[in-house]
Order: structure tokens, then C-alpha cells, then sequence
């Protein structure tokens, strides 16, 4: 999972200084409102909304903005009902599996603007259940691999995560979805810097994708990544860091 962990740990860099500021505020909002009123506005009893708040948090939202976004999703404040989850499954370059979550007000014009990225790019969007069965929702946390060892992260298996394994250039922590606060809590209490943790959905079996289909496969990413629907994309393609390093350039 080298390739995939190094694109994911680039896009993170990317939306911590990105231009767009504005925009990405926006999807962190849409991204707690739904949480909200999907499972509640506490935190505390709503893991999927604390990772939603934690991360709003990790770009520096301001908390009123945080607490504006809950409010909508709890019924404090409209424009809640507005804003539906969906789920788009298809097919990269070299046959990778890619998982689109959407948050839209519109589910007609991101189905067709979706479609229109993955044809632009070498893919095809396909049925429901198509790929999902490859995917896991999973929490994952990642680390310097230069400044930690494995056992340096002990606590987070003390905390609940499943497994601890290094990845490239980063360690990586998995442990369930709903452990992820608490491992999360555990590493900053033991002192550990923390380059990203979110709930993601992680796949099952990774294809090796090379040449030609591996730069086509990162331009498709990064068209549904940046799409304003878009909430996050998950793949399960294991592709060489040195073409998505070029491709971020």
C-alpha cells in the first residue's frame, strides 16, 4: 500500500496550504452537518462525527463554524435535509477499485459529473456494489517513519488499534472505526506527532498498477478529489511513490 499511502499523505499536505481555503471549509462543513444528523450531535456518542470535527479541527476551522456545521445537522439550524450521502463505485487505469463518497444537494448533477470524470480520465464509473466489497471502513492514523519506530506506538495498540506496520515513508496505525478518537488520544498523550488520522475505507487486496495506467490513475484521483461533491476517494491501487511525487509537482 506504499503508492496509496503516499498519495493520501500528499493530499493532506496539500489541502493544509491549499489556495481554496474556502472550499475545503465547505466540504469539512458538509462533512459534520451529515454526521450530525446521521448519527446525533455528541461527539462522544458519534464517532463518524468526532472524526468528522477532529479533522475540521486539523485544518484549523473555526469553532464557530464547527458548532454552526453540527447545529444544521441536529436541526438547530437549517439546511440540513438539503444535503444527501452517496456513494459512487467504479473502475481506474490498471484495473483499480475506487470508492467515491459524495455529499451533495444535487444527486442528478454530481451522478453526471462523476461519470464525465471517470470517462475523461481512463476509468469507468459502474452499478452499485461493484467494488464496495473490496473496501473496509477502517480508522487509520499515520506518522513519520523517520522520527518513530514501531514500538514507539504501543499505545495505540494499548488503545484498541489492530496493527501497527510500517508503509513507505510513514508508520501506519489501523484499528476499527470507532476506535479511532481513543488511538488517536493514546499517541498525542504518549507524544507522537501525527501526520493524518481519519476514517477511510481501506481495501482488502491492492492491484499493482505501473507505466502509462499509474499516471493516468493519479490524474483520475485528483479530478474526483477535487470535485466540490466530493468528500473523500479511496482506491486500492499500490502505484510508484516517484509517479505520484511528479504528478504533485
Amino acid at each position: 500500500m506504499s503508492g496509496h499511502s503516499k498519495w493520501a499523505q500528499i493530499k493532506h499536505r496539500k489541502a493544509a496550504t491549499d489556495a481554496r481555503r474556502g472550499q475545503l471549509f465547505t466540504k469539512l462543513a458538509r462533512a459534520i452537518t451529515v454526521a450530525a444528523r446521521e448519527g446525533g450531535g455528541d461527539p462522544d456518542a458519534n464517532f463518524t462525527l468526532a472524526a468528522a470535527v477532529q479533522k475540521a479541527r486539523d485544518y484549523s476551522m473555526p469553532k464557530d463554524n464547527i458548532q454552526r456545521a453540527i447545529d444544521r445537522g441536529t436541526g438547530a439550524a437549517g439546511g440540513a435535509d438539503a444535503i444527501e450521502r452517496v456513494v459512487y463505485e467504479g473502475y481506474g487505469p490498471g484495473g483499480a477499485a475506487i470508492l467515491v463518497e459524495a455529499l451533495t444537494d444535487n444527486r442528478n448533477r454530481t451522478s453526471a459529473d462523476m461519470r464525465h470524470v471517470f470517462d475523461k480520465h481512463g476509468g469507468s464509473l459502474g452499478e452499485p456494489g461493484s467494488v464496495a466489497w473490496v473496501f473496509e471502513k477502517r480508522g487509520v492514523v499515520l506518522v513519520d517513519a523517520a522520527r518513530y519506530a514501531e514500538d514507539d506506538l504501543i499505545a495505540a495498540i494499548d488503545a484498541g488499534a489492530d496493527d501497527v506496520s510500517a508503509d513507505d515513508d510513514s508508520l501506519k496505525v489501523v484499528c476499527a472505526a470507532e476506535h479511532l478518537p481513543a488511538v488517536r488520544e493514546a499517541l498525542e498523550s504518549a507524544g507522537v506527532q501525527i501526520e493524518s488520522a481519519e476514517l477511510t475505507m481501506e481495501p482488502n487486496s491492492v492491484v499493482q498498477v505501473d507505466g502509462g495506467d499509474a499516471s493516468t490513475l493519479i490524474r483520475l484521483m485528483d479530478a474526483l478529489d477535487d470535485h466540490d461533491d466530493v468528500e473523500a476517494v479511496h482506491a486500492n491501487f499500490d502505484v510508484p511513490a516517484e509517479v505520484i511525487e511528479r504528478a504533485a509537482a
